[in-house]
């Protein structure tokens, strides 16, 4: 049966406060949940962009859901200080943190002053990077010198029991079924049902039949349709922008800028866009049917102690009946 989480965004709400509604998304019901893992948000009107690591500790102590994150190694961050941060999480918390990577946005990565590589290069160096923190958590002393990551004597000392289960990120099915070759699991996007479906395919293609799946769903819930689509287009309309925009982007004021012509009415679809609880308990039903073992609930409005109660008592007694 599909799990379903609470996504808790780093980009629109002090780590304060997330992790009290984390600790709300436990109680009413929500199974599991995520983070972003950003150093901007998308676009100042979100207005935060905690520190994912430092969160995550603290709402594995205040919780006992199961919490991940996704981040991208190789540039912002070195892959052996990731693998470090993930092995001491997990030591503290067994089986209890799944870590995802990807290749990445310009949006958080140019910040160290380095190129941007093109997508084929920053897979190769994301996969560069997953080998570094897989043979560091198997407790070896890692020397190497790739085209993109060098390391030298590096040797972990913690290490939990297990390691965290490692998750390829796609939003493409093209990169969906590269990620079946070497990912434990999948994570994506919510998109069409029809795309969504060639990359829940694309994945299994590549290797990746029989491995979890993990959905991250949008979701723009209000007293009034009006409420909610006017969060949708303010919160997270520029989201909706094509995947190549959104990873190669620099600033907040870039995605302003290339979202300016994107109309209230465009964020329905792409986020789930609705009053009714009903219709959002829909669309899960649809997307769980693609064989998802875990779907992580975003919702963008502000407020979200009401989405996280009234999806509680309402949603998700429906859905995992």
């Amino acid at each position: 049966m599909t799990r379903y989480g609470y996504h808790a965004s780093h980009e629109q709400f002090a780590p304060s406060a997330l992790l009290r509604y984390v600790a709300e998304a436990e109680s009413a019901g929500f199974a599991s949940a995520m983070c972003s893992d950003h150093f901007h948000p998308w676009t100042t009107a979100q207005g935060q962009s905690g520190y994912a690591w430092s969160w995550l500790g603290a709402a594995l102590q205040a919780t006992s859901l199961t919490l991940g994150t996704v981040c991208a190694p190789g540039q912002r961050y070195h892959p052996a200080v990731v693998a470090q941060a993930a092995a001491t999480v997990a030591e503290m918390f067994p089986d209890r943190l799944w870590l995802a990577v990807g290749s990445g946005q310009n949006l958080n990565e140019h910040i160290t002053g380095d190129r941007w590589l093109a997508k084929p290069e920053r897979n190769a160096r994301l996969l560069e990077s997953v080998e570094v923190m897989r043979s560091l958590w198997r407790g070896d002393t890692v020397s190497t010198r790739g085209e993109y990551v060098t390391v030298d004597e590096a040797t972990l000392y913690t290490l939990p029991e297990r390691p965290p289960l490692l998750v390829g990120a796609a939003i493409t099915p093209v990169t969906a079924e590269w990620v079946g070759g070497w990912a434990d699991a999948l994570i994506t996007i919510a998109q069409p049902l029809p795309v969504l479906t060639e990359v829940v395919d694309a994945f299994r293609r590549g290797g990746g039949e029989g491995k979890p799946m993990l959905l991250q769903s949008q979701h723009a819930y209000a007293p009034t349709y009006d409420e909610a689509l006017t969060a949708a287009h303010e919160q997270w309309g520029a989201n909706i922008l094509a995947s190549p925009v959104l990873t190669d982007l620099r600033t907040p004021a870039d995605f302003e800028e290339a979202a300016a012509f994107i109309r209230p009415d465009d964020a329905d679809g792409p986020i789930t866009v609705s009053a009714d609880l009903g219709a959002h308990a829909e669309r899960l039903r649809e997307f769980a049917s693609l064989g998802f073992d875990e779907i992580l609930l975003h919702g963008v409005h502000r407020d979200q102690s009401t989405f996280i109660r009234d999806v509680g008592e309402h949603v998700l007694p429906e859905l995992t009946r």
